[in-house]
């Protein structure tokens, strides 16, 4: 540096203008640099058109299957009306009702023989030929 000439106050004012404007400029297209590439990232994250294509193509089959589909629901002819729905319900009611009260029934029979049973609850149940909704895993609907 010493073989170069001295530079004057107005040079190097010039010269940090030109710094100042230069990294200005840099920030600029470091800022649209970024922008684009957040843009490409997008850009290569979605779909191709051939792919697009396919993929429209795929979700119109599927559409028309369930059109097809819904088609021949609507179009069945052994609908349960709403009274039959009715009726079966309470009639199921009716016979989840009665199966509890016939296994309250039954149970407290056993119970009373089984007070004056020598064996075991078990025992007495294999030699009567009892069979349990539980020893079928059988349960009460709710």
């Amino acid at each position: 540096q010493e073989q170069l000439p001295a530079a004057s106050d107005a040079e190097l004012r010039g010269l940090d203008g030109q710094i100042a404007a230069r990294s200005a400029q840099l920030q600029a297209l470091q800022q649209s640099c970024r922008h684009l590439e957040a843009e490409l990232k997008d850009l290569n994250g979605s779909m191709t058109t051939p792919e697009m294509s396919r993929e429209i193509e795929a979700l119109r089959k599927d559409c028309a299957s369930y059109v097809e589909k819904l088609e021949r629901i609507k179009s069945a002819t052994n609908h349960v009306t709403p009274e039959e729905k009715e009726k079966v319900c309470r009639e199921q009611q009716l016979f989840r009702r009665e199966w509890r009260r016939r296994k309250r029934m039954a149970t407290e029979l056993l119970d009373a023989i089984l007070e004056g049973y020598p064996k075991s609850k078990k025992q007495f149940f294999e030699e009567v030929g009892i069979e349990t909704d539980e020893d079928h895993g059988v349960a009460l609907p709710a």
